[in-house]
């Protein structure tokens, strides 16, 4: 009984007003999708799991634009999905899912430090892309997500995640520059609302090159560009979550120098005018209904 309490605690729905990626967050009203917390014993490698499921009829399918979170996601998949093992790199622009059929996710979503505790791979790898898991691409991690996709209770492959990673630790430690760079993201993460504050390398008592090479070892970008992903998710969330607002308004707040600024760092990553991006998700919402379907 202790068990099914903690991983209760541990998970909640993925709501609307939060960044979740999803660029139209009003179809998470038809998503049985949520977060759940890794144990603390593996904080260091993971930032969340997640799962999701899906039932659409034989005629729908769901295009899924994600301006996704800056890190590499593993996945355990099952139906109509690319394959039953996932690797997903950090990908410079919003990339997009077909959902169809049905279909179920478990999914580990890494910390920086997170890829060379389980896995062989380099961040250039994976980037911009989603990839089959196999033993040939790299048979360490295979392993441990093969004994994770053994389990098909999304509760119990937690449990059974947490377990493999924390032996994944025993054998192999994450390194000062992940460590490091697990603190760079956290900053930017808690960041996104402030304008002020110390310097990164005056935050964490480095050198600039020193948070440039660890950031693009475990995740192949610079602290720019991953700060920029970061305030985008926040900029996709305002964009629908305050639909009356001006968008110099919203500009202002998440600290671009002009509307035109957030115009174009918008249209650039997503390939969707701002306004644009707007109407339609407002047309969707409208048409959204309860059911079961999502992706993160």
């Amino acid at each position: 009984m202790e068990d099914v309490a903690d991983n209760d605690a541990r998970e909640r729905p993925i709501a609307t007003s939060e960044r979740s990626g999803v660029l139209y967050p009003d179809r998470l009203a038809r998503y049985a999708a949520s977060w759940t917390a890794p144990d603390p014993a593996v904080s260091a490698v993971v930032d969340q799991y997640w799962h999701v499921s899906w039932a659409l009829d034989e005629t729908e399918q769901l295009d899924q634009p994600i301006i996704d979170f800056p890190a590499v996601t593993l996945t355990v998949e099952d139906g109509a999905v690319p394959a039953p093992l996932v690797v997903t790199g950090v990908h410079g622009r919003a990339w997009r899912r077909t959902i169809r059929g049905q279909g179920h996710v478990f999914a580990i979503r890494l910390r920086p430090a997170g890829l060379s505790v389980l896995s062989d791979l380099i961040p250039a790898r994976v980037a911009d892309a989603t990839v089959p898991l196999t033993g040939k691409f790299d048979s360490r991690l295979q392993r441990l997500m093969q004994t994770v996709s053994v389990i098909a209770d999304p509760a119990e492959r937690t449990k059974s995640a947490d377990q493999a990673i924390r032996a994944a630790l025993v054998e192999r430690a994450p390194t000062s520059a992940g460590l490091l760079a697990n603190r760079v993201l956290d900053e930017m993460r808690d960041r996104i609302h402030h304008r002020t504050g110390p310097a990164l390398a005056e935050r964490f008592a480095c050198s600039e090159r020193t948070i440039q090479r660890a950031c693009i070892g475990t995740l192949g970008h610079g602290p720019k560009w991953l700060s920029r992903r970061i305030r985008l998710q926040e900029v996709a969330l305002a964009l629908v979550a305050r639909p009356t607002d001006d968008l110099s308004v919203i500009a202002a707040d998440l600290g671009y120098t002009d509307q035109s600024h957030l115009a174009r760092d918008f249209r650039s990553a997503t390939g969707l005018v701002p306004d644009a991006y707007r109407r339609t998700a407002s047309n969707l919402a409208a048409r959204t209904k309860p059911g079961t379907a999502t992706m993160e």
